[in-house]
């Protein structure tokens, strides 16, 4: 996988997330596969 800003993706989301709520209308961790199945 490759990293965003030395960041895994998932973290990259989550930052992405906490600073800008507004351009999600879910939370990032649904988005990420495998983990709520």
């Amino acid at each position: 996988r490759k990293a965003l800003k030395g960041l895994t993706p998932y973290e990259f989301i989550c930052k992405q997330w906490t600073s800008e709520p507004e351009r999600f209308k879910v939370n990032p961790i649904h988005l990420m596969p495998g983990l709520n199945t």
